[in-house]
C-alpha cells in the first residue's frame, strides 16, 4: 500500500515507461507515411474513432469499479481478521481459568497455554498470508515486466523466505510438521486449534458455553479465510479483462490517423486565413506533426486507466496499492502477543516501509 498522498511523476513514468515507447513509434509511422511520403489517403475520420473512445472510456470505468470492489472487499476481510485476532486474544484472557479445572493450574501454565493458543493463531496468519501470495498465471506480475520490477524492489518477505522459516518459533516440530503435510496448511491451523480447545473443554479449564463460543471463533476464521481465497481463486472475468485490452490497443493504434487529419486541417485553416504572424507560417505548415505528443498523451491517458484496473483486481499479489498483508499480520501478531502479557523484548518489530510502501 502505497502511504504518500500521489505518486510522483518519475514514479508514474518509469511504471508505464515500456507502454510509452510503443505509443511513440504507433504514433510517429503514420504521420511519416502521410506527411513525408505523400500517402494522404492514410487518414480516418475523427467521429467514429471519437465514439469508440467514448465507449471505451465506460468499459474501463466499469472495470475499474469492479476491480476496486475486489480490491476493498480484500481490504474488509483483513479488517475482519484484525478484529477476530483482537477478540480471540481477549477470550483467551478472560475464559480459560480454574473455576471448572479438574486440577487447578498455576499462572505459569495458564500463560503457557495461552501462548500456544495465540502463536498457532499467528501460525494461522502466516499460512494464510503466504496461500495469498502465491503467484497465478493470471495475475499482471506473471507478464508484465514493470509490475515485476516494482515488486522486485519490495521486497517482499513471503517471496524472500520459506513458509518453513517462518513457523519457527510459532509452533512445535511435530505441529510444523502436520502443517506443512497439508495441501491448504491454514486448515491445517484451525484444526489443531479446534483440538485444543476441545481439550481444554474435556480438562474443564473452559465449560461447553465458553468451548461454544471459542468454537464460533473458529468458524469465523474459516470464514474470513474462505473469502480472502475466494478473492485470489477466482480472478476478474478473463472474457472482460481480455475484450478491455483488446478494445484499448485497437483505439490506440487509429488514433493517430484520426488526430492526423484533425491537424493536418487546422493548419490548412490557419494558412488559409492569414491569421498567424509569417515567421509562425512554417509551423502551420507543418501542423499535423502535433498529432503526435497529442496522440501520445491520449493513449497514456487511457491505458493508464487500463493498467490501474488491472493491478487492482488482484489485491494480494504484491502490487504497490495491494492490501498491505504483511504489514497487517505483524501488527495483529504485536498487539496479541501484547494482550496475553508477553515481554516486550520478544516481540518483533514492525515491518519497515519500503519505497514509501508498505507490504
Amino acid at each position: 500500500m502505497y502511504t504518500k498522498r500521489i505518486y510522483s511523476v518519475s514514479i508514474m513514468v518509469k511504471w508505464t515507461r515500456r507502454y510509452i515507447y510503443q505509443f511513440i513509434i504507433l504514433a510517429i509511422l503514420p504521420v511519416i507515411l502521410y506527411e513525408v511520403l505523400g500517402f494522404k489517403w492514410l487518414k480516418l475520420p475523427w467521429l467514429p474513432i471519437g465514439l469508440v473512445g467514448t465507449a471505451l472510456a465506460f468499459v474501463i470505468g466499469f472495470k475499474n469499479n469492479a476491480s476496486y470492489g475486489r480490491l476493498w472487499e480484500a481490504r474488509k476481510i483483513y479488517g475482519g481478521i484484525v478484529n477476530a485476532s483482537r477478540l480471540l486474544a481477549t477470550m483467551v484472557n478472560d475464559f480459560i481459568t480454574n473455576e471448572h479445572a479438574k486440577r487447578e493450574r498455576t499462572e505459569e501454565e495458564f500463560f503457557e497455554i495461552k501462548k500456544e493458543i495465540i502463536h498457532r493463531h499467528i501460525a494461522w496468519m502466516t499460512c494464510l498470508r503466504y496461500a495469498l501470495r502465491t503467484k497465478k498465471s493470471w495475475e499482471t506480475s506473471a507478464v508484465n515486466k514493470s509490475d515485476k520490477e516494482y515488486m522486485d524492489a519490495m521486497q517482499i518477505i513471503e517471496y524472500e523466505n520459506t513458509l518453513e522459516d517462518e513457523l519457527e518459533g510459532y509452533v512445535s516440530k511435530e505441529e510444523k510438521e502436520y502443517i506443512l503435510d497439508f495441501g491448504n496448511k491454514q486448515n491445517a491451523c484451525l484444526t489443531l486449534q479446534s483440538k485444543q480447545f476441545r481439550e481444554l473443554q474435556l480438562s474443564g479449564l473452559i465449560e461447553d458455553f465458553r468451548h461454544m463460543e471459542f468454537k464460533n471463533m473458529i468458524a469465523e476464521l474459516f470464514a474470513l479465510q474462505g473469502k480472502a481465497e475466494r478473492i485470489k481463486n477466482f480472478p476478474y472475468p478473463r472474457q472482460f479483462a481480455t475484450l478491455n485490452l483488446y478494445f484499448v490497443w485497437i483505439f490506440v493504434i487509429f488514433l493517430p490517423f484520426g488526430l492526423m487529419s484533425e491537424f493536418d486541417k487546422i493548419g490548412h485553416v490557419l494558412l488559409n486565413q492569414n491569421v498567424l504572424d509569417p515567421r509562425f507560417l512554417f509551423i502551420a505548415d507543418n501542423f499535423v506533426w502535433l498529432s503526435i505528443p497529442t496522440s501520445v498523451v491520449i493513449s497514456w491517458i487511457f491505458f493508464t486507466m487500463e493498467r490501474v484496473g488491472d493491478v487492482s483486481e488482484n489485491p494480494f499479489e504484491g502490487i504497490g496499492n495491494d492490501v498491505p498483508i504483511s504489514t497487517m499480520s505483524r501488527g495483529i501478531e504485536i498487539d496479541i502477543r501484547q494482550m496475553i502479557g508477553e515481554d516486550k523484548a520478544l516481540l518483533p518489530a514492525p515491518l519497515p516501509q519500503i519505497n514509501d510502501t508498505q507490504m
